[in-house]
């Protein structure tokens, strides 16, 4: 058993984080260090700097050591704590859910930003997970009319949870989007997706604390057919948009142009490829102007 006595905060965290650079740069190894602790004594960031020095007895952190073996394993800290911070929420997270990123609180700012002022917007997000996308939404878009399908009724359980936490009301169902249609009642005013974008050929060139503990499902498709998921939601969006309704994907950066020649040639217009904060691009926009006249 790990024991930490009455050492502080401060030591306890270096002590962790120390225990995990073989695994994580020094930089990331102290930042799960950090939150680990703040986890387990119920702090803030702030907090936890602020009280660097106070002696905590071990009797207080009875999960520490397994917490430390899990990350030790290499697997990632939000399964490991069960929740994950997106624009402002704590989510709860398990293996049947990806973990939401940061790229992905981009792409919900890209829609808050273009559809801000807009009263009463039916939105559908397709693969939800953890239903971060709704959720973040509902808090920016006023009046806004919910849906969101997935795959995996294991991911519905834990994003209908996350919903009622916030007391978001989300029309949750679930849905194969290649093969099935999801169930509105009006046209889409915003149409949005992080589906399946990863190369199986990518796998090899992953981390170990990605590739061998979130869902496979939620995160590769095949090389022959990167667009696949892009295609067929972009197809439907046809069907379900209102005309001057929007589309938002997030992307694999290394097929943003396919991406938007595969919109323009469905008929969409005013297509748009936006960078995240590193400069990738990583999100395509897109608006439909409804059936197209015959030629």
């Amino acid at each position: 058993m790990y024991l930490c006595g009455m050492l502080t905060i401060r030591h306890l965290t270096a002590d962790l984080a120390a225990a995990l650079q073989p695994l994580y740069d020094p930089r990331e190894a102290e930042a799960i260090a950090g939150q680990v602790l703040e986890h387990l004594l119920g702090l803030t960031p702030l907090q936890r700097r602020m009280q660097a020095q106070d002696p905590v007895d071990e009797s207080r952190l009875p999960e520490l050591p397994a917490i430390r073996a899990r990350l030790l394993c290499q697997e990632p800290l939000q399964y490991v704590l069960g929740v994950a911070h997106f624009a402002g929420l704590e989510l709860e997270v398990t293996p049947a859910t990806l973990i939401p990123r940061p790229e992905t609180e981009e792409l919900v700012e890209l829609i808050a930003r273009e559809q801000e002022g807009r009263m009463g917007l039916q939105v559908l997000d397709v693969g939800t997970g953890t239903g971060c996308i709704p959720l973040a939404l509902a808090g920016r878009l006023p009046g806004a009319r919910l849906t969101a399908v997935d795959v995996s009724g294991e991911a519905l359980a834990v994003a209908r949870r996350n919903a009622g936490r916030y007391q978001v009301a989300v029309d949750f169902q679930q849905v194969d989007i290649l093969t099935q249609m999801p169930q509105l009642s009006t046209p889409l005013d915003v149409l949005v997706s992080n589906p399946p974008y990863v190369l199986e050929s990518e796998q090899p060139f992953m981390r170990s604390n990605v590739l061998d503990y979130e869902p496979a499902t939620a995160l590769f498709v095949p090389d022959h057919d990167p667009l696949r998921f892009y295609r067929r939601i972009a197809t439907l969006g046809g069907q379900l948009l209102a005309a001057g309704g929007a589309l938002y994907f997030e992307i694999n950066e290394q097929f943003a142009p396919e991406t938007v020649a595969l919109l323009q040639g469905l008929g969409y217009r005013d297509t748009a490829i936006h960078a995240d904060i590193f400069g990738k691009n990583r999100m395509v926009r897109a608006s439909w102007v409804g059936p197209q006249p015959a030629a």
